[in-house]
């Protein structure tokens, strides 16, 4: 899958196992109305927890249920914070050496607030809702990402977090 902008939407979701085209993502996002851009990059860093040295991880994902979970937390963003423009959720997979980027959210709005509200609940709910797993090599082994958990439902979120700020 080659990741491009998409011309007849303000959402740009996908997985790929290229490099993630994060100037691009940027400029694209960038529109005249916004006053804000909120870009986050996720890197693979050479640790984890009880892990030193780890030299690379590699991301597998369930496609078919990931980008229709994308797709619902653009909707729930853009149902919570109305001033969100555009929004970017593209996440790698495959084998990422340290240093990689292996996902980006990035949020438009006219105001910081909102940007940065919409932007952090992206990035944390991706990571709570999609299907997307690590495996961590490290200098004594290699075995699935330790802070890897279960795949929680949107609408389960949704219950758990009634009465915070978030959707």
């Amino acid at each position: 899958m080659t990741l491009s902008p998409p011309t007849n939407t303000d959402t740009w979701i996908g997985l790929d196992n290229q490099t993630l085209p994060v100037n691009e993502a940027l400029e694209w996002v960038n529109q005249p109305d916004c006053g804000a851009v909120v870009l986050f990059t996720g890197n693979i860093r050479n640790h984890a927890e009880g892990r030193a040295n780890v030299t690379e991880v590699t991301y597998e994902s369930y496609e078919e249920q990931a980008l229709p979970r994308l797709e619902k937390i653009a909707e729930k963003t853009r149902e919570h914070w109305p001033e969100v423009r555009r929004i970017v959720m593209l996440h790698r997979t495959g084998k990422l050496e340290i240093s990689e980027t292996a996902v980006i959210v990035l949020v438009s709005s006219a105001h910081r607030d909102d940007a940065f509200s919409a932007g952090r609940w992206c990035i944390d709910t991706l990571k709570k809702t999609v299907p997307i797993w690590k495996s961590e090599t490290w200098e004594d082994g290699n075995d699935w990402g330790l802070d890897a958990q279960h795949i929680t439902e949107l609408d389960e979120l949704d219950s758990l977090e009634s009465g915070n700020e978030n959707p």
